[in-house]
């Protein structure tokens, strides 16, 4: 089996612990990972806070920063197959996608090493003729990251990328199911030089190494994305050190199409929105919302393309849908479906996992007009679609909102106004329209409600790691007025 090892202050260590990773095509072991616990925790920390603080790393000018993140994002180019490869055998996600994914996550390191000397402070035009004062912009601190298995290179990218261009130093724990790209992605920081302790990787279970991790003393600021319950344990866990958080959460995205639509234009979209990455995305369009006069029609032409995805072993390139990444949540999958079904949704295709190894599921549509089906409110992150109709405009921006998570959705409608009016209704942090599942370094995303706070992807982003100091320069030489009054 292969073997990786932790990143800790500049060298490759074994955690006190070791674990096995299961490859979800068979469900056998293959690789052996480290299981960082409190102690690697500590070191871990410690070394990116002495980085934060001593040479080379705090002296280092903007633009320097940013060229070490150049040399990272030609890195990560130079080496996208090997970490495609690592990433599908890890986590079971089709190569076609890892393999484009990973290319374009050089593009966000390439994005914010252009940003690393453009985040700035400001001059205050303060009311006091005898004070200049300004803003600086100053890196947050130490950075503890905590990073879910699906894309996980390119949801540690949003993250590490506005850390390092505003100067912070950081830990980032790669999730204990499917770690193998995160840590390969070690070798590449410390190829491209970076000093010690600026980037740690470590990988472990929650409970001790993830806990050890958010409730540090030294840690300043926690990077999460993942789902709602473990959010709520590393809040809990913020109390202990009263950490800053951004929370990039789940999703049950409205996907909503007019009958003005462009049906098959809206319909590859959904198979995109909700059957790619096996529906493992953060962003799945799961909760399909179509007007009913086009509703039996458009479920045809999902149903069609729905049973013609090709599923099979995640490395060849002509498969569409590849496992699920756990026997876990291929286990949650299949619970979820059959208590949607019992409570009186409808099956329109899938229901069941195919025969073989590993942990397949078949693309799922379920009709649940008329239901109380439990798949309208849970997150499946799998390939289950649930499917709602309505009559009126107010109808589908209700259902839409009808939901305690807010992170994306999409619509689907030629009407310009209608979309327009759709745009400022929706409670969600980003709205497709007419498209779905489209990405950039230079847009922030992220959510409201159980979808999180905060957003990663542009510029706002480098601006969540600074913090903001008020420098005040009395400019005058006469004697300082009254002691006691307030100036």
């Amino acid at each position: 089996m292969q073997r990786f090892q932790c990143y800790i202050n500049g060298e490759f260590a074994d955690g006190e612990a070791r674990f096995e990773s299961i490859d979800p095509t068979t469900g056998r072991a293959w690789a052996e990972m480290p299981e960082a616990r409190e102690a690697d925790v500590n070191r871990a920390v410690e070394a990116a806070r002495i980085a934060l603080h001593d040479q080379p790393w705090s002296t280092l000018t903007a633009t320097q920063r940013g060229k070490l993140l150049y040399k990272l994002a030609d890195l990560v180019a130079e080496n996208a197959g090997r970490l495609a490869e690592l990433e599908t055998r890890d986590t079971g996600k089709i190569i076609r996608e890892t393999s484009s994914q990973i290319a374009y996550v050089a593009d966000y390191y390439r994005y914010y090493a252009g940003i690393a000397d453009k985040i700035e402070g400001s001059y205050l035009p303060i009311d006091k003729p005898d004070m200049d004062v300004w803003l600086r912009r100053e890196p947050i601190g130490v950075v503890a990251m905590v990073v879910p298995w699906n894309s996980q290179l390119f949801l540690s990218a949003v993250k590490i990328g506005p850390a390092l261009a505003a100067g912070c130093t950081m830990v980032v724990k790669a999730s204990e199911d499917g770690p193998a790209p995160l840590l390969e992605f070690a070798r590449l920081v410390h190829a491209a030089g970076f000093p010690a302790g600026v980037v740690n990787i470590v990988t472990g279970f929650g409970p001790s190494c993830g806990a050890a991790l958010s409730r540090h003393p030294q840690v300043d600021h926690i990077a999460f994305t993942g789902g709602p319950e473990t959010a709520r344990h590393i809040v809990r866990n913020s109390a202990e050190n009263l950490a800053s958080t951004s929370l990039e959460l789940g999703g049950k995205s409205p996907f909503i199409v007019f009958a003005d639509a462009d049906l098959e234009s809206a319909a590859n979209a959904q198979i995109a929105g909700i059957f790619a990455a096996t529906g493992q995305s953060c962003v799945a369009g799961s909760r399909l919302i179509v007007e009913k006069s086009v509703k039996d029609r458009f479920l045809q032409i999902l149903k069609a393309k729905a049973e013609t995805i090709r599923i099979g072993s995640p490395l060849e390139m002509s498969t569409e849908v590849g496992p699920l990444a756990t026997e876990r949540q291929s286990n949650h999958v299949k619970t979820l479906v059959a208590r949607s079904l019992a409570a009186g949704a409808k099956l329109v295709t899938g229901g069941t996992a195919p025969e073989g190894a590993g942990f397949y599921y078949r693309p799922t549509i379920l009709d649940c007009d008329g239901s109380a089906s439990p798949s309208l409110e849970n997150e499946f992150f799998g390939p289950v679609l649930s499917v709602l109709s309505f009559e009126t405009e107010a109808e589908a921006l209700h259902l839409a909102n009808d939901s305690r998570f807010g992170l994306a959705a999409g619509v689907f409608t030629q009407n310009l106004t209608r979309a327009h009016r759709l745009m400022k209704g929706i409670r969600a942090g980003i709205v497709w329209v007419n498209t779905y599942r489209a990405v950039s370094p230079v847009a922030p995303f992220g959510g409201f409600g159980l979808s999180g706070h905060g957003r990663e992807g542009g510029l706002e982003a480098a601006l969540d790691y600074t913090r903001s100091k008020t420098v005040w320069l009395r400019t005058s030489d006469d004697p300082i007025p009254d002691p006691f009054v307030m100036r």
